[in-house]
């Protein structure tokens, strides 16, 4: 009696989108992909801000498609799946790392926390909705959510003394509200054979900004690894998601935060 073959931890012939290329971890994410095989396909609401991200892979001698799109707007997400299907013919993937941040305190002005709910939850189930449906038509598909471990915790005020910086509420709502989320389309599309997941990180070092002395320092110590993630680690646990070796996993919540909610 053979063997039965290992499910491959590969993205070849696979077609991704990625929604969310530019900032910290997006870029991050494309380089996995890419590395793993995928045709990567990166829609942004400004295709300009995208150009320094295809240079740098054309230099290396892969191609990354850049697209162009409105997440408010449905035609316009319509009208960007019709052009990556008529280009790639198929859907395999989305990675949806798109985020606003118009909230900076508590005590904004409502109006960024209406702008907040129109940027990162009207456009997430509008983008999801539309590139999920063609996964499912397919009869095959998986979609990575990038949620955070402040989705799973409450905020630590401890962290953020002697500091300037904070965390607006709107923040935890969307975070939160998207790993559960994830769990009612994982059930959708669950018949369709389309897998629907979340990836929560935790605080990710940015070194050519990094945080003030006094929230590393407490942050580290909060830990179990004792430091912050590299954005490359988080391309690892997208590519598996993506994969056919992630293809029994649906509905879960990966929390890829150095043991910082485990303790």
């Amino acid at each position: 009696m053979s063997e039965p073959t290992p499910l491959p931890l590969t993205l070849q012939g696979k077609v991704v989108v990625q929604f969310g290329g530019t900032g910290l971890l997006g870029p991050a994410l494309i380089e996995a992909a890419v590395a793993a095989g995928a045709t990567v396909v990166i829609a942004s609401r400004n295709r300009d801000s995208l150009k320094d991200i295809v240079a740098a892979h054309a230099a290396a001698g892969h191609t990354v498609y850049p697209e162009e799109v409105d997440q408010h707007s449905e035609p316009s997400l319509h009208a960007l799946r019709e052009r990556i299907l008529a280009q790639h013919g198929r859907i395999d993937g989305v990675v949806y790392n798109s985020a606003s941040r118009p909230m900076k305190s508590f005590a904004d002005d409502l109006a960024a926390w209406r702008q907040s709910m129109d940027d990162n939850a009207t456009g997430f189930i509008a983008t999801i909705r539309t590139f999920g449906n063609v996964m499912a038509k397919q009869g095959s598909g998986s979609i990575v959510n990038i949620s955070s471990m402040y989705g799973v915790v409450g905020m630590n005020p401890w962290l953020y003394e002697g500091t300037s910086m904070g965390a607006p509420p709107d923040y935890f709502f969307h975070k939160g509200g998207m790993i559960n989320v994830t769990r009612y389309l994982a059930a959708y599309y669950g018949k369709s054979n389309v897998r629907v997941n979340v990836v929560s990180p935790g605080g990710i070092y940015n070194p050519t900004k990094p945080p003030a002395a006094a929230f590393l320092e407490k942050y580290e110590k909060m830990t179990m690894l004792g430091r912050m993630a590299e954005a490359r680690e988080l391309g690892g646990p997208v590519v598996f998601l993506l994969s056919d070796a992630g293809r029994y996993v649906t509905g879960a919540n990966l929390v890829v935060d150095g043991g910082y909610t485990a303790r």
